[in-house]
């Protein structure tokens, strides 16, 4: 009987005392504040934009709605690519938009592959800001 003994559930007594086998649980998350685990290293700024992505439609974001297409890490996240951007450029990031863009298979012939998978982020500037990132 004793091993039965272990999964019997421990009330509190009219004292207020609660076995040491089993303790009342603590509201922890309400104590602790939230902070991103990722820390921003400036050094790595020049890491996370891998390239600008130049397309019809990039080119079009950018001279019409103050848009910029940029290919980032796997890793990246918005604050992140915001951060990139803003110290790399000199510019007041509005919004930022990721878009994960899957591998696809691709075949020639009897050889079978497929395209590398890519994240790219569409970045939004204030009004009034501009990035050079074609010379003309």
């Amino acid at each position: 009987m004793s091993v039965l003994n272990k999964f019997k559930k421990v009330f509190k007594t009219s004292d207020d005392t609660v076995s040491p086998k089993r303790e009342e649980k603590k509201d922890i998350k309400k104590d602790v504040p939230k902070v991103s685990s990722k820390k921003f290293d400036p050094g790595e700024m020049n890491l996370m934009l891998l390239k600008p992505h130049i397309s019809e439609k990039a080119t079009d974001l950018a001279s019409n709605y103050n848009r910029y297409v940029f290919r980032v890490l796997q890793s990246a996240n918005k604050i992140d690519i915001k951060r990139a951007v803003e110290s790399l450029y000199g510019v007041n990031v509005v919004s930022v938009h990721i878009v994960n863009i899957r591998s696809k298979p691709r075949r020639l012939g009897r050889i079978v592959g497929s395209t590398p998978g890519y994240k790219k982020a569409i970045v939004g500037l204030k009004s009034g800001q501009r990035i050079d990132i074609l010379p003309q």
